[in-house]
This record gives structure tokens, C-alpha cells and sequence, in this order.
């Protein structure tokens, strides 16, 4: 037998109920609280879509850390559109609530709280991205929000040694790139104008670049900044159709089997972000990225068929290729047998054997294809010859990181070569990790 929810049959003594009867007044209790209830619906959604309202740099701090008024800006245009998208709403609701005023019947009722529920949705839509800019501009007021804009000033200085180094005219992209911080174990970005699930699937209207606290912690492995800056640039720079299609035709063109020329093209992202890192910072982002793909043997040799990311243990010979051809030989043979040391099987994993097989022919195609071939979206240059790195600005890294170690101004050094000076402290052990670590973040917040 099935239960049926039903109030409470009236007793054989108790009068008809009111409201069946013609002409009667409806009840008193439902009347006192029918209308303040339905003009609190209307009350509520609007605030709660007022409450969206546009953000003000001076409310994330007066200091240099704070976000900029181009980030404010570009948040506030896409929150204006979603807000704008949210008022449309409102006035549906209004007009629900006057009817159910007038005439409360079920029918009109049951009207506002289906247009109230409407709203609310879309509101909810809009928090979620107002609350992801607040959360992200809200950390520039923390303690690491000197942390945060040396970040920022790193990846600024990529983006203009980019757009100097380029013989041709691009359209100068802004705003620049912002850094946050979040928990885990990798970094990541996400580029200019793609659709982000945080923001409902709109567009992203600058780059992001998160990273993890115990790399915050640990500033000498930071080439992870100049990884996920390169993403943007290969986007930026108009390189990310040219690059895929390049690395295969190269592949294919010395005869390789089409299985290979594949898999390297779906790596081509990955590739250039850590062949463009090494070129905006030199010889130390080797060790930065064996920082963070030297696992354990069963990690770094495992192959998966659909990832974009090269096989780890691939990763680091790819590296020091590219190191070779930029002149330092010496370095790039102590890393190669440094891995070669930690990994001695690749056969122990599961590469398939036609990537190891043809790797030696393979990789330095890549690097040629990414690095020293002239694109037209450059000007004609090649990669290398827009990131102009030589040996004297090794030196350069190398000497302030002395400086930086001894607590001494460090000069006139780009930042993106601030990483190679940390890590050029720590590794020759010029000074304590805590103290190289507040040495790197006070020159970089001080410019």
C-alpha cells in the first residue's frame, strides 16, 4: 500500500474551510507572511546580483604586489558581461512577484519561485567567477604576494625579451601574465583566450600561472615559471600551429616510421616549453627539470600512449641536446651521465621500443626543427635567435649569484636569469637555502 502525504481530514464537526467558501477572505496567517516573502525573493536576487559588483585595485593592497589596473580591468569586463547577462533576469522575477501579489494563486505562485530559481542559478554561474578573482586576487595581500609578483616579474621580462627579440611587428598582448598559488604537486597555466571551466567556459582574458607552494619555497627550481610562460608564448608568438606541423613533417621527411612522427608532434607543446625555458634561463633549468621529473624509475620510464607530455626519461636527454647546441657541451655531458646514472634501462620501462630506437636520430630533428629553423611568425628568425643565450650570460647568472649569496646587490641582471643565480647558490652552497631564498625574493619585489 502506498503512503500518501495529506494534511489532516477536518473533524465531522469542523466548518468547511474557508477558502471554499464564495466570497471569503483567504486566511489571515497566509496573508501575513504571503507578501513579505514574495517581496523577499525579488529583494534578495537583486542584492545577491548587486553584490557582483565590479572590483577595485586598492581593495587587494596600495603595494607593488597588488594586481594591476590591467588585470582588474580585464576581470571586470568579463564579469560586467556576466553581470549584464544576470540583470536580464531580475526583471522576470519582479514582474512574477507583482503578479502573485495581485492574485496569489498557486499557478502565480509557483511562477515566482520558478523564475526565482532561474536567477538564482545564474547568479550562482557569476559568484563562482567573481569568487575565483577574488580568491586569485585576494593572495596578493598575503604573506606571499612579494612571493607571487617576483613571479610576476619573471614572466614579464620573458614576454619583453620575446617581443624585442622578434623581427617582425605582433600586437603587444596584455595583460601580462599573473601568478597564484595553489596546492599540489605540479605547475600549470592557462593560456589567453581559452574557455576555462572556473570561469563558465568563458575566455580567459590573461594568462595564469600556478604554482605550487614548495615551489614558492624552493626559488631555484622556479624554471617551472619559464615553462609555463613559454606555453603562453608559443600561443602569443604564433607558433602553435607552425611548431606540430613542422616537428612532423621533419620526422617524416628523414623516413622515420609514422608512429614516431606522431608521437613527437603530440609532445610539441611540452617540447618547446621546456626547450624555450632553457633558452630564457640557460643551464641551470636542466636541473630544475630533473627536479621535477626524477622519480622513481617506475614513474620516469613509464610511456603514456595519449599524454602530452614527453616520457620523463626522454625529457632530460631532449634537454641537454639543446644545451649542446647552445654551447655548453661540458654541461650538458655531466647531466646526460648524471640521468644516464639514476635510469641506466630505459628497456625497463615501457617506451615502446620504436621511440628508443630511433631517438638518437629523432631527438636532435626536434631540437633543430623547434630551436634553429626561421619562422615567419618570428620574422624569419629562430627560436634561439629571438632568446639569445651565451655562454657570457651564464657568466652573468654565475656572478650574481655570488652577489645574491653574499647579500649584495646583484646588478643589472634580467630576472628570468634570477633562477640560474639561486640555483647557482644553492649548488655551489654560497649560502643557506633560507637565506638564498629571502635574497631572490627581496631583489626581485624591490624592482
Amino acid at each position: 500500500m502506498t503512503a500518501t502525504l495529506l494534511a489532516p481530514a477536518p473533524s465531522a464537526a469542523a466548518p468547511a474551510h474557508p477558502s471554499r467558501r464564495r466570497g471569503a477572505a483567504r486566511p489571515p496567517a497566509a496573508a501575513g507572511v504571503r507578501a513579505p516573502w514574495l517581496r523577499a525573493q525579488a529583494i534578495n536576487a537583486r542584492r545577491h546580483a548587486d553584490a557582483m559588483r565590479p572590483f577595485r585595485r586598492e581593495e587587494f593592497g596600495t603595494g607593488a604586489e597588488a594586481p594591476t589596473d590591467g588585470h582588474i580591468q580585464a576581470a571586470n569586463a568579463l564579469l560586467a558581461t556576466l553581470r549584464g547577462e544576470l540583470l536580464g533576469k531580475t526583471p522576470g522575477l519582479d514582474r512574477a512577484v507583482a503578479r502573485a501579489l495581485a492574485d496569489p494563486a498557486t499557478s502565480q505562485l509557483q511562477r515566482v519561485v520558478e523564475d526565482k530559481e532561474l536567477v538564482h542559478n545564474r547568479v550562482r554561474a557569476v559568484e563562482e567567477v567573481w569568487d575565483f578573482y577574488f580568491e586569485l586576487f585576494g593572495q596578493r595581500q598575503s604573506r606571499f604576494g612579494s612571493w607571487l609578483l617576483s613571479c610576476d616579474r619573471i614572466a614579464l621580462d620573458c614576454y619583453q625579451v620575446a617581443y624585442r627579440g622578434i623581427a617582425v611587428h605582433r600586437t603587444i598582448p596584455a595583460p601580462p601574465p599573473f601568478s597564484y598559488m595553489r596546492t599540489g604537486f605540479s605547475p600549470a597555466t592557462f593560456r589567453r583566450g581559452i574557455p576555462l571551466r572556473r570561469l563558465g567556459r568563458r575566455l580567459n582574458p590573461f594568462p595564469l600561472i600556478q604554482l605550487p607552494y614548495h615551489r614558492l619555497v624552493n626559488p631555484w627550481t622556479l624554471g617551472a615559471v619559464l615553462h609555463e610562460v613559454s606555453h603562453n608564448l608559443q600561443n602569443d608568438l604564433g607558433l602553435a600551429r607552425e611548431i606540430p606541423r613542422a616537428i612532423g613533417r621533419a620526422i617524416l621527411g628523414r623516413g622515420l616510421p609514422a608512429e614516431v612522427a606522431r608521437t613527437w608532434t603530440r609532445w610539441n607543446r611540452e617540447i618547446f616549453a621546456d626547450l624555450s625555458g632553457l633558452l630564457l634561463g640557460g643551464p641551470t633549468i636542466v636541473g630544475s627539470l630533473m627536479d621535477v621529473i626524477g622519480r622513481s624509475p617506475e614513474a620516469t620510464l613509464a610511456f603514456n600512449p595519449r599524454g602530452p607530455h614527453p616520457t620523463p626519461y626522454l625529457r632530460t636527454f631532449i634537454s641537454t641536446e639543446l644545451l649542446r647546441r647552445m654551447g655548453f657541451p661540458e654541461e650538458a655531458e655531466r647531466y646526460r651521465r648524471l640521468w644516464q646514472a639514476i635510469y641506466p634501462d630505459p628497456r625497463a620501462g615501457t617506451i615502446p621500443p620504436a621511440m628508443l630506437d630511433t631517438f638518437a636520430v629523432a631527438c636532435p630533428i626536434v631540437v633543430d626543427t623547434i630551436c634553429f629553423r626561421p619562422y615567419p611568425s618570428l620574422g624569419g628568425r629562430t627560436l634561439a635567435g629571438v632568446f639569445r643565450f651565451a655562454p657570457k650570460d651564464q657568466r652573468m647568472i654565475e656572478e650574481a649569484g655570488g652577489r645574491l649569496a653574499a647579500g649584495n646587490d646583484p646588478g643589472v641582471v634580467p630576472e628570468r636569469f634570477m633562477i640560474g643565480a639561486a640555483r647557482i647558490a644553492l649548488d655551489r652552497q654560497l649560502a643557506t637555502p633560507v637565506a638564498n631564498t629571502s635574497a631572490f625574493y627581496r631583489e626581485l619585489a624591490r624592482r
